[in-house]
């Protein structure tokens, strides 16, 4: 399967952004979804996930309350919608696809990756 990322760009704290990731190449619904982020000199980290079953979701307590992660199956999407967004969030966002039920903080837990999509947010 490949995962294309998009949607990121240059917004100032306070701003919403909206990042996708379509797949291609099989079913989106096969793969419990997540959302990573790198910051420069840092881990990358899980951001968000949602499964591939039952569609409940996973959202880090750093952007709890202003990240929210969906699924839309029939377009084989998965978004991140991105509020509130503040300078602390800048970093490549990376989609990854996993295709067990379950979502993990961990990187090799994820069999695909998209190619990642740079969000700045300045103050």
């Amino acid at each position: 399967v490949q995962l294309q990322a998009s949607g990121g760009g240059l917004v100032l704290a306070g701003d919403s952004l909206t990042l996708s990731c379509t797949t291609s190449g099989r079913a989106l619904s096969s793969y419990t979804m997540a959302w990573f982020r790198q910051a420069p000199g840092k881990d990358r980290e899980i951001v968000a996930g949602i499964r591939r079953d039952v569609g409940s979701t996973y959202v880090a307590d750093s952007v709890k309350d202003r990240f929210t992660i969906s699924r839309d199956n029939n377009k084989n999407t998965v978004s991140l919608q991105m509020d509130t967004l503040k300078p602390e969030d800048t970093a490549i966002y990376y989609c990854a696809a996993s295709s067990t039920m379950y979502i993990s903080y961990m990187t090799n837990y994820y069999n695909y990756w998209g190619q990642g999509t740079l969000v700045t947010v300045s103050s």
